[in-house]
């Protein structure tokens, strides 16, 4: 908590600006930078297919297609809309016997920029902040495997967008370091839930309740062909009005029962190399009350890390114009490593994750993906197990999963 609130003190402190920060997400947007046209269209997708060795199943699946819509007032306000529509189907066509579908549509993000000055901006609105590597950063051509890293999906919880304010910007007397710091809505804790920490309890500005705030911000340096951050996100948890927070025995208030989330993270690439890695760690001090409130199993506490290392084949012929990757990744996640003591420990939330596979990306904007993923856990806590045998689904505690996938930005 001590680094997540002295790493917030810094950046508010740092007042003199150098330059923006543009990642592979901005150039959904790069238009409404360099191009003279108002209004910009883009988007991103990815399709995959899936194999479960042991249960011998299978899923495909359209999992995302997102569109962008951007538009430039004037050289000082822009806009920037994201609209995401996942697992194809959202409701059956007319006359099917089931008219409800898997899928599901959302604002991403929807935003208003302002340019303050050349160096540094204003964002307000539904937006993300810079927390990790994927959820900024979030195409899917931009990172190996088909699916997400799973420390950034079940403890950084990509793409983790919220309504808000954010600053970005540079610090003149040390080239390189950015920073950014944001002010957004809070969590609804009645929504935690074991084995995903924080995640469903997200908002996502989606008629966000409670008096709950979310103040979150990093660092990020750049060197040579590295690139470090620290980041960290602080926010009240308790979605709810004061008198009913009263009844249940929860604080209230801006910071009540607080979340505190802080990671570090670092990536080399130069040439035919990309190396990456990130450790991450979650507390929350409260989750006795809010298990006594809820009943929903939250941790105290849960951590994360892991690396990867990718070699691009073609880079002496094509020098990144088209390459093809070999990657592998292990990642070792708990996300119980910490329970209250009326709480239930899980050791299948014990987890590692071993990923290899290819890129190939034929052209700029096109990657072809196939990867390897074996999953090691412990053993399921057999108290939580609600649907006893023979409906209950059988769990190993080693699986692999053969993961085809193809993505796209434009």
């Amino acid at each position: 908590m001590r680094l997540v609130l002295s790493v917030l003190l810094l950046i508010m402190c740092s007042l003199t600006l150098k330059a923006q920060v543009l990642t592979a997400e901005d150039s959904l947007a790069a238009g409404l930078v360099a191009r003279s046209q108002s209004t910009v269209l883009s988007g991103y997708g990815e399709a995959r297919y899936s194999l479960d060795t042991k249960q011998k199943n299978a899923t495909a699946s359209l999992s995302r297609v997102v569109l962008f819509v951007g538009h430039k007032f004037n050289n000082k306000i822009s806009l920037f809309t994201e609209l995401e529509v996942e697992d194809a189907l959202v409701v059956g066509q007319a006359g099917d016997e089931d008219e409800s579908g898997k899928g599901g549509i959302s604002m991403e993000q929807a935003f208003v920029k302002f340019n303050l000055t050349p160096t540094t901006y204003l964002v307000a609105g539904l937006f993300i902040p810079r927390l990790g590597i994927i959820n900024e950063n979030h195409l899917p051509t931009t990172f190996n495997g088909v699916d997400r890293p799973f420390l950034e999906q079940l403890i950084i919880p990509s793409t983790w967008r919220e309504v808000g304010v954010g600053l970005y910007g540079g610090i003149a007397k040390l080239p390189g370091l950015n920073y950014s710091v944001s002010l957004t809505n809070g969590l609804n804790s009645s929504l935690f839930s074991n084995g995903s920490v924080f995640r469903n309890g997200r908002q996502l500005g989606s008629a966000a309740t409670g008096m709950g705030l979310g103040l979150s911000g990093s660092l990020l340096y750049y060197f040579g062909h590295f690139r470090l951050q620290t980041s960290g996100w602080v926010g009240g948890s308790t979605a709810t009005s004061k008198r009913v927070a009263d009844s249940l025995q929860l604080n209230h208030g801006a910071f009540g029962n607080p979340v505190m989330l802080a990671e570090i993270n670092g990536q080399y690439s130069h040439q035919a190399w990309n190396i990456r890695a990130i450790a991450t760690a979650v507390s929350i001090p409260d989750a006795y009350n809010i298990n006594k409130a809820y009943a929903n199993n939250t941790p105290k506490s849960a951590y994360g890390a892991y690396a990867e290392a990718a070699y691009d084949l073609m880079w002496a012929k094509h020098q990144g114009a088209k390459s093809f990757w070999l990657f592998g990744r292990y990642e070792y996640l708990d996300l119980s490593a910490k329970m209250p003591s009326i709480g239930l420990q899980n050791p299948a939330n014990r987890q590692q994750y071993i990923v290899g596979g290819i890129t190939f990306k034929p052209i700029r904007g096109i990657a072809v993906k196939a990867d390897w993923v074996q999953r090691i856990t412990g053993e399921p806590n057999p108290d939580l197990i609600i649907t006893p045998f023979p409906q209950r689904v059988p769990y190993y505690t080693s699986n692999g999963f053969l993961n085809l996938g193809i993505a796209y930005n434009f």
